[in-house]
């Protein structure tokens, strides 16, 4: 297994978005964040031979790290078709041996199916909207519910604060945060509205195994 730098160095060739959208939030997740989940995943056994599934890919940056982790396969879900689009062309810049799906759909409304291979976990990765815009209020709750719909276990992103109603929500949902821990998330001036060209927000990661979870 290589380090947790390795990892971040091999997904700094990962681009961002052309044209990201206010209202979706699409935030590129930083290389380090994105290096330092996956690799706690991998040293949980949360990825080797696992079917792993990014939530809200964007243009593949967890994805991609968790396909550089050997995972039996990885899958990429994300509405924006341009996103999926540089999201491909990030796959051949990152160079991943595993195979990478990419499917164009909305969280809410998941074509994917994982349960085929009852002895295959399935790991869900996703970095959801924060709900700082209105159209994307009460996102990160769709996005949890979706991976309680087909995950053992989930990684997620929320806003610093967010730990009470994560356990919440786990709990009403056949689910338990296993480990949470804080995390740096460098946002660079985007849109209009951003005042500085770079800011660093606080942000929670949350581990969580859904349904058959052992006491």
């Amino acid at each position: 297994m290589s380090t947790r730098a390795a990892l971040e160095t091999q997904l700094a060739v990962v681009a961002g978005f052309d044209a990201p959208s206010a209202a979706l939030e699409q935030y590129p997740t930083p290389p380090h964040l994105a290096a330092s989940v996956v690799h706690d995943a991998d040293l949980r056994g949360d990825i080797a031979d696992c079917t792993v599934l990014d939530l809200g890919a964007g243009t593949g940056m967890l994805a991609l790290g968790a396909a550089l982790r050997a995972p039996a396969r990885a899958i990429g879900v994300e509405l924006d078709p341009a996103a999926l689009a540089t999201a491909r062309e990030n796959r051949r810049r990152v160079g991943t041996r595993a195979p990478v799906e990419w499917v164009r759909a909305d969280v809410g409304r998941l074509p994917v199916r994982t349960g085929g291979d009852h002895d295959r976990q399935t790991t869900v990765f996703t970095n959801p909207p924060f709900g700082a815009q209105r159209d994307s209020e009460g996102s990160d709750r769709e996005f949890l519910r979706a991976a309680s719909a087909v995950a053992d276990v989930s990684y997620s992103v929320h806003n610093d604060g967010s730990r009470a109603f994560v356990e919440s929500f786990a709990a009403d949902n056949d689910g338990r945060v296993t480990a949470s821990h804080a995390a740096a998330f460098e946002l660079d001036r985007q849109f209009d509205f951003h005042e500085a060209d770079s800011q660093e927000i606080s942000v929670e990661v949350h581990r969580i195994e859904w349904s058959d979870v052992s006491d």
